[in-house]
């Protein structure tokens, strides 16, 4: 039942989940299919975290949700979702990259890739193969010592080039840096190398629309407007929640929240070990990102550019290049009208950028203001030189900085895919802590983008229908 604001949830609840990102829409579509009584709650007006879209008054309508994911995404939502979702997953043609060290264009699957890397950086195949060989033989639960910076001067020593080629889009799709775990770069890369990217057509407001009717169908209880104040324990167990001052009583709870929000917001640190919170103190959040939205005049065109361009105009490829506010390099995501057949819909554009946090807090308002507008132009600015005389053409354009992302999803410093590498092994022991609480947010850039998050969110409710069972003391169907 989709619950109005002034409608009072009909606890107690099997299950209730906080945050409706696909990671908490994802486990409260599984425990709702199971025949739990679920309760799934928003803070925000709409679904999807930060997979979903905004609308401006003159109809032009933008996804926020990054550009892209894998194959593997198919799967899942036909796993845990639907067909007729799954069937809406389409595989984009064409990835470019324009900087000053190169200007190609590839499909993003592994024999593109290994041809490029022989062809346009004179790299021998034996290396090639060597280097994908290595990253499909790296294991979820290797010790995460080497660095992804290591990994490649292992393999390509002194080629900067090479460096960019290879990390800047994963960076793109999910935050990491030169200095982050080997492991979570290899699995990620080697789950887009699969088969290319994909996106899936209709737009997330389709694409949403299509998962609260099957969240519905499934008996998941859904409420917007309703921010979650605190999750209830009692005697090291979970009972319930505190949302808009009301008590709703419940045997789990999967928290969608920053993991850092859930354990030191949500539960309090008073609930957890000495040891536990040493740890969880150490977790970092994952980087944040910058977003302008183009759009263009109604009846206007641009000619078919493909569907991602990596864009800079830094002369070597650093970390502080990804992150500096200055913004050397951005992403552009190119929208055209086929991608929302269902509707009239203009051409848009989306600039992404990589982002720190500290870069923008703690501004004046008029620093701050002008540093929006430098996005915006620069944005204008590069676009232009792609496509010559899109400028005229365009009679929208707003950013998006950390402070929007912290503003409309609560992160701790707008982090965009939740925290780094170690917060995956600190959500996993939540309920080790606390009986019947659990975690299904991004972590640990493995377990973020769209297709780790809705696997994440899967993974924790057969952890939360096992809980359920053994408290019932009878065997719930699992996922099949």
């Amino acid at each position: 039942m989709l619950l109005f604001k002034k409608d009072r949830p009909q606890g107690p609840y099997d299950v209730v989940v906080i945050g409706s990102g696909l990671g908490g829409m994802t486990a409260a579509n599984m425990l709702g299919r199971q025949g739990h009584k679920v309760l799934l709650l928003e803070a925000h007006n709409k679904l999807g975290g930060l997979a979903t879209w905004f609308r401006r008054p003159d109809g032009k309508i933008f996804d926020i949700s990054l550009h892209g994911f894998p194959a593997g995404m198919i799967k899942t939502c036909r796993r845990y979702w639907n067909a007729d979702i799954a069937n809406r997953i389409v595989r984009i043609k064409k990835v470019r990259f324009k900087n000053p060290q190169f200007d190609l264009e590839t499909d993003f699957t592994e024999e593109d890739y290994k041809r490029i890397l022989h062809e346009k950086f004179g790299l021998s195949s034996q290396v090639a193969q060597g280097f994908f060989d290595a990253l499909r033989e790296m294991n979820f639960y290797d010790r995460p010592e080497t660095t992804i910076g290591e990994l490649f001067n292992n393999f390509f020593p002194g080629r900067n080039d090479i460096v960019r080629f290879l990390l800047e889009p994963i960076t793109y799709a999910n935050g990491s840096t030169l200095e982050d775990p080997a492991i979570a770069y290899g699995i990620v890369f080697s789950n887009f190398m699969n088969k290319g990217v994909y996106i899936f057509q209709g737009g997330t407001d389709l694409m949403i629309e299509l998962m609260k009717t099957e969240l519905l169908k499934n008996g998941v209880d859904i409420k917007l407007h309703s921010e979650v104040e605190k999750i209830l324990i009692e005697n090291g167990k979970v009972v319930g929640v505190q949302a808009g001052g009301e008590t709703i009583g419940s045997r789990a709870v999967v928290s969608n929240a920053h993991l850092l929000s859930t354990i030191f917001k949500l539960v309090g640190p008073e609930h957890f070990s000495p040891d536990f919170q040493k740890t969880s103190e150490q977790v970092r959040p994952n980087t944040s990102s910058c977003q302008v939205y183009m759009g263009l005049k109604q009846g206007e065109s641009i000619p078919y550019m493909g569907d991602l361009i990596f864009c800079s105009k830094a002369r070597q490829f650093s970390t502080e290049m990804l992150l500096n506010p200055a913004i050397e390099g951005q992403t552009f995501s190119f929208y055209y009208p086929e991608m929302r057949p269902h509707r009239e819909q203009t051409y848009a554009v989306v600039s992404s950028s990589n982002a720190r946090y500290e870069d923008w807090a703690n501004l004046s308002s008029e620093i701050y203001q002008k540093r929006k507008q430098h996005l915006i132009d620069r944005a204008l600015a590069d676009l232009e030189e792609l496509v010559p005389g899109v400028g005229r053409k365009i009679d929208f354009a707003e950013a998006a900085t950390p402070l929007t992302l912290e503003r409309f999803t609560r992160h701790p410093m707008g982090a965009s895919f939740g925290t780094k590498f170690e917060g995956l092994e600190a959500s996993k022991k939540l309920s080790e802590e606390i009986a019947g609480l659990y975690h299904a947010g991004s972590v640990g850039i493995i377990m973020s983008g769209w297709l780790g998050a809705a696997n994440y969110g899967a993974i924790q409710s057969h952890a939360v229908n096992t809980y359920l069972s053994l408290q019932e003391g009878v065997s719930h169907d699992t996922i099949s």
